[in-house]
């Protein structure tokens, strides 16, 4: 069982925590994968780990938001299977705070990103005669969350986009679904404790820990094992819609 012997898969933002896991988890079970990421030392080491365990994988360095290096990169590449569109950035701020260059700098990397590279993929999807496109999405496109403004915008969109793929690409047996985590511990969130909470980190990380009713916050392998079943053939009949991977976040927390 999913096994992904013979695919190439593409991973972006592989190079550190929930990408991380995806690659390697798709990696370990047969996949031909490849990195695309800007932080080309991270999506190094990630391969490097996965070339020792004796799987495949290789690093491209890319902004997704540039669609001219995406295409480049992904016709270079060649016929794919599967598509992991996770390279995303975040933002704290409401409406009135989000400053138009944090807007457009988010929207360009969570939104445009993705869909340069579904644009790109698509093609590629076609000569493999299908596959699959995994979109990394949110609670925060389900539920409110404060001070997200522009974080929440991005990933509604990514869920939209993720519903209409999914609907015109059917009868080319493309399937596109989504994801959305809640907390997961990754660099990201030690480095956000460490910038804005120093003093108190333990204290804070507990209390992130807890908005989760499960009492703690997601492993990147856990939300590398979903994504490894839907883009594995076992999945085959899930097309066009969402998983909250959450701890029981949007519909336990009342």
């Amino acid at each position: 069982m999913f096994s992904f012997e013979h695919k190439k898969a593409i991973v972006t933002g592989g190079g550190s925590g929930i990408g991380k896991a995806i690659a390697m988890a798709l990696a370990k079970n047969g996949a031909m994968v490849h990195i695309l990421e800007m932080d080309v030392a991270g999506a190094s080491q990630t391969v490097d780990e996965i070339k020792a365990l004796g799987f495949k994988a290789e690093a491209h360095a890319c902004n997704v938001a540039d669609q001219v290096a995406v295409n480049a990169i992904f016709e270079q590449i060649g016929n794919i299977h599967v598509l992991v569109n996770n390279a995303g950035i975040a933002h704290i701020g409401k409406a009135d705070n989000t400053a138009e260059d944090d807007f457009d700098r988010v929207m360009n990397v969570n939104v445009k990103g993705v869909y340069n590279c579904i644009k790109a993929a698509i093609p590629q999807l076609r000569q493999s005669g299908g596959g699959v496109i995994l979109n990394m999405a949110s609670i925060a496109a389900l539920v409110g969350l404060a001070d997200r403004f522009v974080y929440s915008t991005a990933k509604g969109a990514v869920k939209a986009m993720t519903m209409s793929v999914a609907k015109d690409y059917l009868k080319e047996n493309i399937r596109c679904v989504s994801i959305s985590p809640a907390r997961v511990h990754t660099p990201f969130v030690d480095g956000f404790l460490e910038k804005n909470y120093a003093d108190n980190k333990a204290e804070m990380f507990d209390k992130l820990s807890k908005s989760q009713p499960i009492g703690r916050m997601a492993k990147p392998e856990e939300i590398g094992y979903l994504a490894l079943y839907l883009c594995s053939d076992e999945a085959s009949f899930i097309t066009g819609v969402d998983y909250p991977i959450d701890g029981g976040f949007t519909t336990l927390n009342n």
